[in-house]
């Protein structure tokens, strides 16, 4: 209970001003009366902003000491100073390092000798190179990021693009590796994508529209001015975004644009850099394909006639005439295959998990599907997918291995033996996995389907129903929450806190149909799911369901804005971060970012009044309820591009002025951070900061804040 000395002393919560405004679609008027917050460069919005950080920071004072000993936690469970496994790429190693006290990481490499270096976290080898110091570039900036790194084909350049904004548009800049002269840095407002042509003179980037979606391929003759660069292809179509890789074995350009439901491929040859991209495979609506450049031949995962996906392969000279070589079993997802020149690596969903297939290539380049090996560890919430394969000739595939006990693996597989080693596990100090416990659960649906949880706990917390829980969910975009080892999660664990993951409809976890069956006209199965979840939870006594909270991000912060209107009684806390709460404004409004791209997900209400009025059904904005509410923890950041700021600034506002609960017990703060982006701030440690403070005041909200 909140003692009557801070009731005393817990300021007012911030008010906005009330302007109406009004939106009339389908012959219904809605009144709005903080759609003015939209725009940041207004003075007031920003004292708005700022003043909602104040009062957080008074309604969390007394959390100083818990925030202080979290950051501790998070510290003491990294190996401050550490490096990653060198990977090989043409006749380099390159590494990644850490040390402790530096937010940022230093990129480096060293010549091949033959071998994999045998190297030692804080000692530099003979003849290391440095290709970035991150920590020196941030220098100066509150927000620093990197959207790309990328060797030229002959490795004597480097390309990096960076972003100091948290706006997700990048300068690139290409340095000489031998002097560290800078060759150029001609290229801003980039989006996401580097590659060099064969030659080297080229570089390819992207370019967004207003809208922020990533529209145009263009490529950037090195030492030139960006006003002449040269446009290689352009998506017309606001539905699409288009982006590029280049092909293992170094010879092509592959460029995809997409949607929701429907790809289209084309191909450039990088020894002809200023060539025109050839089609690869044509458009047709509802056909969703991603083409791997195999060296003698295509490959393609797609879903024409199947719902669990396909492996095709065409010939370089046909690429539309697909002959199937794998269709997906029962409960399988094809997700995507890549290339060597041995072995075809398949990346795949199976039984609810992330697994790997290794299909072996004959002399004559054909795939030996018959022989395929199944890479797995066999414990219950693995999670295997590929690691860093840069090389077309590699001998051995690297893969990576964890769950939610199992810290971050990275293993491989000899292709000649079929034996695989384990090549590192993340260190992590003070941590005995003999002290928990991790397993599948299943929950059951409203309408009878099977929900499946990732659980995690301390064994020595008892499921007799008295222990504090936290829930998180996502649940869109047929993205899949997969089982993985995450730090920080400790320091819930060893205050006895249950950890779980519902797998909600609406992600991919279980498959195609799982994503088909929460979005657009289904979309509510999410939300009911992860009701369905918090139940289950309390009722198997694996939690105390008055001491349950829980966590969505983004797209999951729709989640969670719905599910506390659908069943705010399930939930004692709630952070919402970045949460895409006010979908229905958003969605009416073509000239936002992603908007119309997005129709595909959630359906169309600018021009379909049924759509119209099943988002607003669900929209979290439009259906706050005047009864008790969780308490709730909202973050944004100014420069997300993803997810408006004004979203939960909105949110908070209309919860304040309707919730019955009692906000002293249970408040709402919202933190905005005002240099940043999606993901919040840039820099380890500050990250960490972040992040103690959300889960201190979750803690707090439990009654959890003791170790125990």
């Amino acid at each position: 209970m909140t003692s009557n000395s801070l009731r005393e002393t817990t300021p007012a919560a911030p008010l906005p001003a009330r302007r109406p405004t009004e939106r009339t679609f389908h012959g219904d008027t809605v009144v709005d009366p903080y759609e003015w917050m939209r725009d940041k460069t207004d003075p007031e919005v920003i004292a708005h902003l700022e003043a909602e950080n104040a009062y957080a920071d008074a309604r969390t004072a007394h959390l100083a000491p818990l925030r202080e000993a979290l950051v501790e936690e998070f510290v003491g469970h990294t190996q401050e100073t550490d490096l990653s496994v060198p990977v090989r790429r043409g006749e380099w190693w390159y590494l990644t390092r850490t040390t402790a006290g530096d937010d940022y990481p230093a990129f480096t490499r060293v010549a091949d000798a033959g071998a994999m270096p045998q190297v030692e976290p804080g000692v530099m080898l003979e003849g290391e190179q440095m290709l970035l110091d991150a920590q020196a570039e941030a220098a100066g900036h509150e927000f620093y990021s990197l959207g790309g790194l990328a060797p030229s084909p002959d490795h004597t350049l480097f390309a990096v693009a960076v972003d100091t904004a948290g706006d997700e548009r990048f300068t690139l800049r290409i340095t000489e590796i031998a002097s560290g002269e800078v060759l150029d840095e001609a290229v801003t407002g980039a989006g996401y994508g580097l590659a060099f042509s064969a030659d080297q003179q080229w570089l390819f980037y992207a370019r967004v529209d207003d809208a922020w979606r990533q529209h145009q391929i263009w490529r950037h003759r090195i030492g030139t001015s960006m006003s002449e660069d040269q446009l290689v292809i352009e998506e017309p179509d606001e539905r699409f975004m288009i982006g590029f890789d280049r092909s293992r074995d170094g010879s092509t350009l592959v460029i995809q644009s997409g949607s929701t439901t429907t790809t289209e491929a084309w191909l450039l040859d990088l020894a002809e850099p200023t060539s025109a991209p050839a089609p690869a495979g044509g458009r047709r609506d509802g056909v969703d394909y991603a083409v791997e450049h195999a060296g003698d031949r295509l490959l393609v995962v797609h879903n024409d006639g199947h719902r669990g996906f396909a492996l095709a392969q065409a010939p370089l000279d046909a690429p539309s005439q697909w002959e199937e070589l794998l269709i997906a079993g029962e409960g399988e997802r094809l997700l995507a295959v890549e290339a060597f020149a041995e072995v075809v690596a398949l990346e795949l969903r199976s039984g609810g998990l992330a697994s790997v297939r290794l299909i072996p290539r004959a002399e004559d380049g054909s795939l030996r599907v018959e022989r395929a090996a199944v890479v797995t560890h066999g414990g219950e919430l693995d999670t295997v997918e590929l690691d860093a394969n840069p090389n077309w000739d590699q001998r051995a595939i690297r893969y990576q291995l964890t769950s939610m006990l199992t810290p971050p693996t990275v293993a491989e597989r000899d292709l000649a033996t079929g034996e695989s080693t384990i090549l590192r596990v993340t260190p992590v100090p003070h941590y005995d996995p003999s002290l928990y416990t991790e397993r599948r659960e299943w929950a059951r649906a409203a309408d009878g389907t099977a929900i499946p949880l990732s659980v995690v706990a301390r064994k020595d917390v008892p499921a007799d129903g008295t222990a504090p829980g936290y829930l998180y969910g996502y649940g869109s975009y047929e993205v899949s929450i997969d089982p993985s080892f995450v730090p920080t999660r400790l320091s819930l664990l060893d205050r006895g806190v249950v950890i779980a993951i519902a797998h909600v409809r609406g992600g991919g976890e279980m498959g195609r149909d799982w994503y088909e069956h929460g979005k657009l006209g289904e979309k509510t199965n999410s939300f009911s799911d992860f009701v369905a979840a918090a139940e289950h939870l309390g009722a198997t006594g694996l939690v105390d369901p008055a001491r349950l909270g829980a966590e969505g991000r983004s797209a999951g912060g729709l989640l969670m804005g719905a599910v506390v209107n659908l069943a705010p009684e399930r939930f004692r806390a709630i952070i919402a971060g970045v949460p895409f709460v006010d979908a229905l404004t958003t969605i009416l409004d073509p000239s936002l970012p992603l908007t119309v791209g997005e129709w595909e997900e959630w359906g169309d209400p600018l021009h379909d009044p049924e759509v119209y009025e099943y988002m607003k059904g669900y929209t979290p904005y439009e259906n706050v309820r005047a009864v008790e509410y969780p308490a709730i923890f909202a973050s944004t950041s100014l420069n997300d591009t993803r997810v408006f700021f004004v979203e939960p600034a909105k949110w908070v506002a209309r919860l304040r002025e309707t919730v019955t609960s009692d906000q002293a017990e249970r408040p709402i703060v919202f933190r905005c951070e005002m240099v940043a982006g999606h993901g919040g701030r840039s820099g380890r440690y500050r990250k960490w900061e972040q992040r103690a403070d959300e889960l201190a005041w979750l803690l707090d909200q439990l009654g959890a804040t003791a170790l125990r």
